[in-house]
């Protein structure tokens, strides 16, 4: 099954619509764009001579390839018959339907129809339709001329030849193909859920501020912080997004809507285009105060334990001792302890070895050197002088177990995980996905690798432990990499 002359037919003239009847033109397909309002078409063949016309300007295109990929696109009144059928209409499961239904009355018997959907099921779309064989998710991202990824969606009736001609023409247009079951939120909108969940279950526990959240996240290497990022999307459209992701998997405690989040729709604190959210726009996020530090001494100075973070310290402290059978990885200074956390709060810490000394338990910290979140045990603040001279800016939070990059770390991986378990996509597809779908420093699995399967798997048992209850469950299939 061969698309590569497919003659395409795009449906919906919508921001989506567009941008995938420009890559498919630009691939040399001609493409015909169809809307049900009156005009859209035109004028979004008009809208995107303007762009293209500025990229040539710039010199990134041609005026030849402009006017080429321009003739390739015709707005047409009507549905018609194509080779390939994209659409890209409203999020509505009976309107796709029907729109199905109309296509299947015109079109060949081996026309394969794509639907662009981000959230509904392929296996859903399909019941009624004559062919079902012939339906595939082609899940494309926003903008999508510039947003490699593209999640290849099967349903439960979906001819298998039909994904791979769909991956085979995605892989043409430049595109990076993920293959996916149709399963609840495929692999990114379900990934992704606890990169928020994690920051609005802190921000409910009042443990840390949105601004400090942000700063934290970003400085292991997210674009944006969590926060900034659902004031980005509109809280309504996550929030909605949330609801639908827990009522597809039958109300896993998991997937559970925040009240916060709630009373943030229900005031209209919507985000940017409301002008307001956890921030105020345009102003956006408040800078994040720096604590200052005197250079701190000691007599005795130790880095304990293995891995990255250790190697860190160990850098950062040439003339330290190393211990690197310790059951710990952090810094000792003296007798006072400062551990990278594993799941517990400082107090905890201290309680659970009785120590006398502070304790500072500290985040994960995966980027370069920059805001690091700790938490500590009684009222003191020398210890956190050596986190300074290493080279962090850190900030205080209230002592809860796993902090912020450590815990939103955790349970992304833990979700990959899960997904991989249940046939939704394969452990480099999962790493694929989520650095190209919505720009992830790294990938889960290359994060379990680096950080090692055994710490996050304890990890997330102390945080189930602390909190009782479904949310912080360990993947099966993330337990079974420790044995």
């Amino acid at each position: 099954m061969n698309l590569d002359s497919a003659r395409l037919l795009v449906v919906g003239a919508g921001l989506m619509g567009a941008g995938i009847a420009q890559v498919a033109a630009q691939a040399g397909h001609d493409v015909a764009l169809f809307d049900t309002r009156a005009g859209a078409a035109e004028a979004a063949k008009a809208k995107l001579a303007g762009t293209l016309e500025g990229l040539a300007a710039k010199g990134k295109l041609t005026p030849e390839a402009v006017a080429a990929t321009l003739a390739r696109i015709t707005p047409v009144a009507a549905l018609q018959p194509a080779d390939l059928v994209i659409e890209a209409i409203v999020e509505h499961l009976d309107i796709k339907r029907a729109l199905f239904a109309e296509l299947e009355a015109l079109l060949a018997d081996d026309a394969i129809i794509a639907t662009n959907t981000s959230s509904i099921s392929v296996t859903a779309l399909a019941r009624g339709m004559k062919r079902p064989e012939r339906l595939v998710g082609m899940h494309f991202f926003n903008p999508v001329p510039l947003m490699k990824l593209v999640e290849v969606v099967s349903g439960l009736g979906t001819d298998p030849h039909v994904a791979q001609a769909i991956e085979s023409l995605a892989a043409r247009w430049g595109k990076t193909p993920v293959h996916t079951r149709s399963t609840p939120g495929f692999i990114v909108n379900r990934i992704a859920r606890p990169y928020y969940a994690e920051a609005l279950m802190l921000l409910q526990d009042r443990a840390a501020t949105p601004e400090l959240i942000d700063a934290c996240l970003r400085a292991a290497g997210f674009r944006m912080g969590p926060c900034e990022l659902m004031d980005l999307i509109g809280h309504d459209t996550n929030f909605a997004v949330t609801n639908s992701v827990f009522a597809a998997n039958f109300f896993d405690r998991r997937f559970t809507p925040s009240l916060v989040q709630q009373e943030l729709v229900d005031a209209g604190f919507l985000g940017r285009k409301s002008g307001r959210g956890f921030y105020r726009y345009p102003e956006g996020a408040p800078p994040v105060p720096v604590e200052r530090f005197a250079s701190p001494t000691a007599q005795r100075l130790v880095v304990h334990g293995q891995g990255f973070v250790a190697d860190r310290f160990a850098a950062a402290f040439p003339h330290a001792e190393r211990q690197t059978l310790s059951d710990w990885v952090g810094l000792e200074a003296d007798r006072a302890q400062l551990r990278l956390t594993d799941g517990r709060t400082a107090r905890e810490v201290a309680a659970e070895r009785e120590l006398q000394a502070p304790v500072v338990v500290f985040d994960l910290p995966l980027g370069e050197p920059s805001h690091l979140a700790y938490a500590k045990s009684g009222d003191f603040d020398a210890p956190v002088a050596w986190l300074a001279a290493a080279g962090f800016q850190p900030l205080e939070m209230v002592d809860v177990p796993g902090l912020i990059v450590a815990r939103t770390i955790a349970m992304l991986v833990n979700e990959a995980n899960d997904a991989v378990q249940q046939g939704v996509c394969s452990e480099e597809g999962a790493d694929a996905a989520m650095k190209l779908g919505v720009n992830y420093p790294a990938g889960p699995f290359e994060w379990q690798g680096r950080w090692g399967a055994s710490a996050i798997v304890a990890l997330l048992d102390r945080l189930d432990a602390y909190y009782r209850g479904e949310r912080y469950r360990v993947s099966p299939y993330l337990r079974l990499t420790t044995h």
